[in-house]
């Protein structure tokens, strides 16, 4: 009798540790699932709510509480609590710390207590708040890289008292926790960073807007007299008249920089595109350039394509890529040495090239990958010879790329002249054979 009695304890005692053991690799395998959770969450008030419940999940207890460190006001307050109901009041709500959190923030220690009520580290007056009562507390550091962030909470455990099991699990979600809270506090704040950023570039461009816009008008009137006195019989009033021209030609283009510093950040949907054959862009461009400065000092090929294919631009923007390369090509050519602007293919079907070529300065091939970047000039600022903000080479790459082509530069060297190259993938001719400008003609080289 006894030998059964005996047999069933044993029998007993083995189903009770075996369900303990179920028990415990439920709870680590729901560990593991936390920590694919906690890491694909990057708002940081759903990842609290979620830590919170999986807490009072695994803990079996009453409520569980997110305590978070402001190292700049150098405080710790509640950033999250399953106590609240949907009521934030207690967001934000500072915790001293001679409280139980604030000595498991400064010890980086475990803290369990069994009766919160006659436990004098107990910091009460939020449960009075809220009417909620704490009767039992485990708490645990959140650590990141060594660095105490905050503490987690679980209250009121539902049967019995807090096991070395409850610590150890309680340990594991905090650290999975850290990790996912810093994630999440890093997103947040380069989210912030970057809506500043938007901010100040927004206020940028409103103060560009209003500033070239008061610029033109008085510099419309100076170019207007300017262009008067150049008919003036006085020929030294007409040599001051082509200088002052000239000049506010060169300002005008600088406003018009400033104004087209927007494109640098433009999306593909910003784009009305056309289905335009490459010769439309060429007559364009040879329209575009009789008012561009210096133009007649130049000897000017706009050849006609062999192949004429389509492309589907912005045509206003694209002409703007087109003419800073022309314009470009201009200001850092001597006056009587020839540019050519021609096409050809690519290096598939699918690609047409269009090139803008000068026997100017030239480029250093160390330099060569630097003129696209934004205000980057060739010249030293201080003694260049060539007016600009160095920016027409940057813009130029933004519209290309967002129409999905590329642009680069090729120059054996200084003295050597330069070729720019915009590459650009072609679309089929319309079903009716006819593009957005079908009238357009071909001008003939020269």
């Amino acid at each position: 009798m006894l030998s059964m009695v005996m047999e069933n304890m044993d029998v007993q005692a083995l189903q009770n540790r075996i369900a303990q053991l179920e028990n415990q690799v439920a709870v680590l395998e729901q560990l593991v699932d936390v920590s694919v959770v906690l890491n694909s969450r990057m708002q940081l008030d759903p990842l609290l709510k979620h830590i919170m419940d999986v807490a009072v999940q695994i803990m079996s207890c009453d409520a569980a509480s997110v305590l978070l460190w402001n190292n700049k006001k150098q405080q710790l307050f509640f950033a999250a609590s399953t106590t609240l109901d949907n009521d934030n009041s207690l967001i934000g709500t500072p915790v001293p710390m001679d409280s139980i959190a604030g000595e498991i923030l400064r010890t980086k220690e475990i803290v369990q207590v069994d009766d919160a009520r006659t436990d004098p580290r107990h910091y009460d007056k939020v449960g009075e708040d809220i009417g909620f009562q704490t009767r039992s507390l485990l708490g645990v550091p959140m650590t990141y890289k060594n660095k105490v962030i905050g503490v987690l909470e679980a209250i009121n455990k539902r049967t019995g008292k807090w096991t070395q099991e409850d610590r150890r699990y309680l340990k594991i979600l905090a650290a999975q926790a850290a990790v996912a809270i810093e994630g999440a506090q890093l997103v947040m704040e380069l989210r912030r960073a970057n809506e500043e950023l938007n901010e100040v570039d927004q206020l940028k461009n409103n103060f560009i807007a209003i500033a070239s816009h008061e610029l033109r008008t008085p510099l419309g009137v100076i170019m207007g007299y300017a262009s008067f006195l150049q008919d003036h019989e006085d020929k030294d009033t007409q040599s001051h008249a082509s200088k002052v021209l000239e000049s506010a030609l060169r300002l005008r283009k600088i406003i018009e920089d400033m104004v087209n510093l927007r494109y640098v950040k433009q999306k593909a949907s910003d784009l009305h595109l056309e289905t335009l054959r490459v010769s439309e862009l060429f007559d364009s461009l040879w329209m575009e350039s009789q008012s561009l400065i210096d133009v007649d000092l130049h000897e000017i090929a706009i050849k006609k394509p062999e192949n004429d294919v389509y492309v589907s631009v912005d045509h206003t923007r694209m002409m703007m890529v087109l003419t800073n390369l022309l314009n470009n090509a201009i200001a850092f050519t001597e006056p009587g040495n020839s540019i050519q602007v021609e096409s050809g293919p690519g290096l598939t079907e699918k690609e047409v090239r269009i090139r803008v070529t000068d026997k100017g300065i030239g480029i250093d091939p160390k330099q060569i990958e630097k003129i696209f970047e934004e205000f980057y000039q060739v010249e030293d600022h201080m003694v260049r010879h060539h007016g600009g903000l160095g920016i027409g080479l940057s813009i130029s790459r933004a519209i290309v790329e967002t129409h999905g082509g590329r642009i680069w530069a090729e120059s054996a060297g200084i003295g050597q002249g330069a070729s720019f190259i915009v590459s650009l993938p072609t679309v089929p001719a319309p079903q009716d054979g006819k593009s957005s400008v079908d009238d357009a003609k071909v001008t003939p080289e020269g």
